[in-house]
């Protein structure tokens, strides 16, 4: 990179226009740059980094101030540079964000940051997107902002801080230069994988944690696992089993001793029960024969009942024939009456009983003659329904015929209508399909209206908001101005105290921080008013917090008035009342235009189908004119159908009003003379019944051995009572052949001499053992289920301890390996993967840095770069130290002097520069600056190091020096004097 010229306008402490012509004033390699404190020095180094990155190195950058306060109002900052980058010449110009006032009204509005590159060699398109112009800028340098700021513009004052720092400040500085993030990812790779290697062992051990649990519980325990938890759980099973056998022992001896105590209270409970029956059936048997006498009167009583049962059951069976006959003489003579009623001639006799011999065929005979006409009847009355039906069709037909007539008629008037017709739906169709194609244009007319009339109603408020913005601002801009002014006033004060500052902090023999001189024969005098830094920072906070205010009301006055100038462009600036008027007439047109147009499709239709309908009913008329001949026709056949059939009937009905009525006379004597007669036969047959069943009772009672059939009833008792005496003799029977039996039995017998049995003492025993057994079933069955859950909780301990011990494997390889990744565990140095990286580039440096220490020392000092890790576990890697030859001692470099602090650190600096170049991918620097530090050098070591920087110079680099230093303007003829004012900073160019 080679720098051309430089333009400043308006940026920083430049007001005007200020160009350094940096061919000119870099033709030997080397230019002095100087000037008085606060001038604008470090201003240009800011500009050219500006013009490359956009943005200032270190804290200045976030002030975000670089548009200067002696320009005037209204200037815009801007810096133009000419470079050639990789070979490609290029200008820049940029100019920072910065508010300035508004053209029209009070306020001020926050202006963009711009950019631009133009490619000065005439290949490639020029970029206009500071996005674009960063990406190749980055690709040209091939460096970002801060290795250009630490590797272009040499900082040496953080150099010297670089060099005493400790490891982690050292390393944060490296990370910025060298890019550590893909070691950084591979870092946090492998502690992910640890940490998710970790979570999934532990949801392992987890299971293997619960298993252990559910083994103290399965065992009893209210403790942990003694030992390794499989031994511990092995002896817990062991343990268990050998519990189980002896519970199991406990059990069968509480059951033997149980089975005894059962068997003897066993023999005693039967013999005691032998006695009680043998008591019983004794006391049975002497109650049975003191009660035989009433016995032997209840068994007599029910054996003359059961012979005079048959006897009964006949004279039911008589009764009902009896009652059976009466009954059917009654429905018979009721028959007769109801047949005598309906006028049918006499075939029964007169009603005479009993009935007359034939006289069943005789009326069987009549009514099947009678039947017969009715059949001949039912034939005619068929004839009937067929001229019924035809003259219910004649009124349907003369129905139907009268409507054709009128829908004919109809007809004709519809044709006649139909000319006017047409023409008004042609007529209506017209305007709907014009209100149609108006819609568009009517509804664009009505948005507009409702838009400007809801802007009309917005921007009454927002201009009162505005109104309201105005003395906010105006009151926000003067605490603005009074702190400005104040901070200015404690600046001015604070740097025309700098030098009694400094000169206080003097001590004899010390060097001066400004000439570098030991002497100081006249030093400053501090005055009354002191400001000291920290009044300063008050002030610049105080300055900056007003300027946000105002910055932030700005904005709102700002987007206010934007808001009223977009509500004035919708058309909001004119009068409420009339734009509403205006929209309620737009909508009501738009309505009336919409509802027009709905109807055009069916208009449409309906005029297609006016065009179409004379035909159609030409053909409708003509298809009636046929349909109505063919109706007349069928009239008129139906109608000869139906006389015929009429006259045919009356000749049927004979005497009778109607075929009908003769055919229900008929009828009504048929079904009453089978009434009568049916029941006529059940008389006969219910009459014969009864004489039957008389005789037959009366033969009953003398064959059961009674004299009449009245003494067989008077024998007859009731169901309940038969039941009664034989449950009585049956009980009795009973009582005596179980009384009997029982002791008849030889068990019974065998106790004929036993007066008494002992069952309690046995019982006893008996429930003492049962309890022992039961006992000793509780304790076997938990000492079996102990050691059934033992044993399978066992297997699957072990089965869960063989699964995670390969993971658990591999998760002890990862985390030793991440954690020497990450500088822990066996890692001896505490070097992470991204320090030793950084440590490598350091080495690189200390080599390169050590090559220019030497020369500049004379050979003494040497940079020695150390991996040891730091003290209390600190990072290692990133030691760096001096080596003396002149002792042969390495020590710590916060034991150099100034003098040669400032040597170690621009070698360190020019050594950094040489490494960052090369990890840059080998680009070029053909210009760089080294800012201050050359005061605290004797004339010897100034000229070595004026010797190293003339080295610099081969291969065409230009070397720019940022000193105070007198000596050097003498040393380096080519300068850029950097002079201040109070209107602003100009520049001078003076070439060797």
């Amino acid at each position: 990179m080679r720098l051309h010229t430089l333009e400043v306008r308006a940026f920083g402490p430049f007001a005007d226009a200020v160009t350094v012509d940096f061919d000119r004033l870099g033709a030997d390699g080397l230019f002095l740059l100087h000037g008085d404190t606060g001038a604008g020095k470090t201003t240009v180094l800011d500009a050219v980094a500006f013009a490359l990155y956009g943005r200032v190195p270190g804290a200045r950058n976030e002030g975000k101030r670089l548009l200067s306060d002696h320009a005037p109002v209204g200037s815009v900052p801007q810096v133009t540079l000419e470079a050639t980058i990789s070979g490609r010449r290029l200008k820049l110009v940029r100019s920072p964000e910065f508010s300035r006032p508004k053209k029209r009204g009070s306020g001020s509005i926050v202006e963009n940051a711009k950019a631009t590159l133009t490619w000065l060699d005439g290949r490639g398109e020029n970029l206009s997107r500071i996005p674009d112009i960063g990406d190749e800028i980055n690709r040209l340098m091939g460096m970002s902002a801060d290795q250009f700021f630490q590797v272009v513009l040499l900082p040496q004052g953080e150099f010297a801080k670089f060099l005493r720092a400790e490891n982690e400040e050292r390393g944060k500085l490296l990370e910025r230069l060298f890019d550590t993030k893909k070691f950084v990812s591979v870092e946090a790779w492998f502690d992910e994988k640890k940490k998710a290697s970790a979570s999934a062992l532990a949801d392992k051990e987890q299971a293997v944690q619960v298993l252990l649990a559910r083994v103290e519980t399965a065992a009893g325990l209210e403790v942990g696992a003694e030992a390794h938890p499989l031994e511990w759980s092995r002896k817990l099973l062991a343990e268990a089993q050998d519990g189980r056998d002896l519970a199991n022992g406990v059990l069968e001896k509480s059951k033997a001793a149980a089975a005894e105590a059962n068997r003897i209270l066993g023999v005693a409970e039967r013999t005691a029960d032998l006695v009680r029956r043998r008591d019983r059936a004794r006391a049975e048997i002497i109650a049975l024969d003191e009660g035989s006498a009433d016995l032997a009167v209840i068994a007599d009583e029910l054996a003359t009942a059961t012979r005079a049962q048959p006897v009964s059951v006949i004279s039911q069976d008589s009764d009902s024939a009896q009652r059976a006959m009466a009954s059917a003489l009654a429905q018979a003579e009721k028959a007769v009456t109801l047949y005598s009623e309906h006028g049918g001639p006499d075939i029964f006799g007169g009603g005479g009983w009993p009935a007359r011999d034939g006289e069943r065929g005789e009326v069987l005979a009549q009514v099947r003659d009678w039947r017969d006409e009715i059949v001949r009847l039912d034939s005619v009355a068929e004839q009937a329904r067929i001229a019924d039906a035809a003259e219910s069709e004649i009124g349907t037909l003369s129905a139907r015929h009268a409507k054709m007539i009128a829908r004919t008629e109809d007809i004709a008037r519809q044709r006649a209508q139909l000319p006017e017709q047409l023409s008004s739906a042609a007529s209506e169709l017209a305007d709907a399909q014009r209100c149609e194609a108006s819609l568009p244009g009517l509804r664009a007319a009505y948005a507009a209206a409702a838009d400007s009339a809801s802007a009309a109603r917005d921007i009454v408020g927002v201009r009162a908001r505005a109104e309201a913005m105005r003395g906010t601002v105006l009151d926000a801009r003067d605490a603005h101005q009074a702190a400005r002014g104040r901070w200015l006033d404690r600046v001015q004060t604070r740097i025309e105290g700098m030098a009694a500052e400094l000169a206080g902090s003097l001590k004899p023999g010390d060097a001066c921080q400004v000439c570098g001189s030991p002497e100081h024969p006249a030093l400053a005098q501090p005055g009354t008013d002191t400001v000291t830094e920290v009044d300063v920072e008050k002030a610049v906070v105080l300055e900056r917090a007003a300027e946000g205010a105002l910055t932030v009301v700005l904005e709102q006055e700002s987007a206010l008035a934007l808001e009223i100038e977009r509500l004035i462009a919708r058309g909001g600036d004119g009068d409420v009342t009339e734009l509403e008027a205006v929209r309620e007439r737009a909508q009501a047109a738009l309505e009336s235009a919409t509802s027009m147009a709905r109807r055009a499709a069916d208009l449409a239709a309906k005029a297609a189908e006016l065009s179409g309908r004379d035909n159609t009913l030409e053909q409708e008329s003509s298809a009636l004119a046929t349909e109505a001949a063919t109706v007349i026709e069928r009239i008129s056949a139906l109608t000869l159908r139906a006389q015929e059939i009429r006259a045919a009937i009356v000749s049927a009905a004979g005497e009778d009003s109607s075929i009908s009525a003769r055919r229900a006379r008929f009828e009504t004597w048929a079904n009453a003379a089978v009434t009568a007669s049916e029941a006529r036969d059940d008389a006969a047959r219910a009459r014969a019944r009864a004489v039957e069943l008389s005789a037959k009772l009366v033969d009953a009672a003398r064959s059961a051995g009674f004299e009449s059939a009245p003494a067989a009833l008077a024998a007859v008792r009731t169901p309940a009572r038969i039941a009664a005496l034989e449950a009585e003799v049956a009980r009795a029977r009973d009582r005596r052949v179980a009384a009997r039996s029982v002791l008849d039995d030889p068990e019974v017998a065998a106790t004929a001499d036993v007066a008494t049995v002992d069952v309690d003492g046995p019982a006893l025993v008996s429930r003492e053992c049962a309890a022992a057994v039961n006992e000793a079933v509780a304790a076997a069955s938990l000492a079996e289920n102990r050691v059934s859950d033992l044993e399978r909780l066992n297997g699957q301990l072990e089965k869960a301890y063989e699964a995670i011990a390969p993971q658990r494997a591999r998760h002890d390889e990862l985390a030793a390996l991440a954690d020497v990744i990450a500088g822990k565990g066996q890692n001896n140095r505490k070097m992470s993967l991204r320090s030793y990286v950084l440590a490598s580039r350091l080495e690189e440096v200390a080599l390169s840095a050590s090559v220019r220490l030497r020369r500049m020392s004379g050979g003494r000092y040497e940079f020695v770069h150390s991996d040891e890790a730091g003290s209390r576990g600190r990072r290692g890697g990133l030691g760096l130290d001096i080596r003396d030859d002149f002792t042969g001692v390495v020590r710590s470099a916060k034991t150099l002097s100034g003098g040669e602090s400032f040597l170690a650190s621009l070698s360190l600096a020019l050594g950094l520069a040489d490494v960052v170049a090369a990890e840059s991918g080998g680009v070029v620097l053909d210009t760089m600056f080294i800012d201050e530090g050359f005061g605290t050098l004797d004339a010897d070591t100034l000229d070595s190091v004026m010797g190293v920087l003339d080295e610099l110079r081969d291969g065409g680099r230009v070397v720019g020096i940022v000193s105070h230093v007198d000596e050097m303007r003498q040393r380096i003829p080519s300068r850029l004097h950097v002079i201040r004012g109070r209107a602003g900073s100009s520049v001078e160019l003076i070439a060797g």
